[in-house]
């Protein structure tokens, strides 16, 4: 869920103490109140100010235990990532019958190449905001629709919250308490960016790793306000980084779609050309 930020108020000062004053108060019992209306704001704004801080110091740390599960200075600092797997399809929270393999390389932080199909000849590749689907016709712009579902999901990754978000002196850090996620109980975040944008993390409150990633946005359309999300199971660890084999989404509480992982590898020897769209679309018209 989406937490809401509201501003530290600072605490009303009384004017009835003052206004109750009996008309002859004594030099004491004045000089008493004067100081109250002169420092009560000043220790209520301190103490405000430690508990934010707190809670600041509290959401950092608990990102900070993710990345050490998920990897510590390796994970930071991957090149690339390779996963195999099936995909299946949902629709209203039921399957659709759209199940197949695919193979996916990705690069931080705005590149990747998947490919469907056991032949592997249906490629998707994303470069930056730009996006292209390549079979034996040829090349052609992915949807638009389809390609704002895909950068939504990239910009709320848990990858870019915590190397971008988390690096900007922009993005509000609040720790949320504990809540339940996957019949787990866990540690919960909210990033909240610049732009009032934010990102959910919900980590196992004992191993640390992510189990659920939210974000919310509103349709430009329609104008009512959508809420996805990815849960993350069955983690591994590949190559010195803890990966979850099982990844399901959801979007406003309709299970959409369901990854499992066959292979992951990282630090791999990409594919001669892998983001070259123009090169791919001359290999599979072979």
């Amino acid at each position: 869920m989406m937490s809401k930020i509201t501003s530290g108020a600072t605490p009303l000062i009384s004017l009835a103490l003052l206004r109750g004053l009996k008309p002859s108060p004594t030099m004491a019992s004045t000089l008493l109140l004067i100081l109250c209306a002169v420092f009560s704001p000043q220790i209520a704004g301190s103490q405000t100010s430690s508990a934010q801080d707190a809670n600041t110091k509290k959401a950092r740390a608990e990102l900070d235990a993710m990345v050490q599960a998920l990897g510590g200075d390796h994970w930071l600092n991957l090149q690339n990532s390779y996963i195999e797997g099936r995909t299946s399809g949902f629709y209203q929270g039921k399957p659709t019958g759209a199940i197949g393999d695919f193979f996916s390389y990705h690069v931080f932080p705005d590149k990747d190449r998947i490919e469907l199909t056991k032949k592997r000849d249906v490629v998707d590749i994303f470069v930056g905001n730009e996006g292209w689907e390549i079979t034996y016709r040829g090349k052609r712009p992915l949807p638009k629709d389809q390609m704002d579902e895909f950068l939504r999901r990239r910009d709320h990754s848990i990858e870019v919250a915590v190397k971008v978000w988390m690096k900007d002196p922009g993005t509000i850090l609040l720790f949320d308490g504990q809540s339940l996620a996957e019949r787990h109980l866990a540690d919960q975040v909210t990033l909240i960016s610049a732009s009032n944008d934010s990102i959910t993390i919900q980590m196992d409150a004992d191993t640390h790793l992510p189990l659920r990633r939210t974000f919310q946005w509103r349709d430009p359309l329609y104008k009512d306000k959508n809420e996805d999300v990815e849960e993350y199971d069955n983690y591994r660890t590949m190559d010195g980084i803890a990966t979850p084999f099982a990844i399901t989404r959801f979007h406003n509480g309709d299970m959409t779609n369901q990854r499992f992982i066959y292979k992951a590898a990282y630090n791999v020897q990409l594919p001669p050309n892998a983001f070259d769209v123009d090169a791919t679309a001359a290999k599979i018209k072979k």
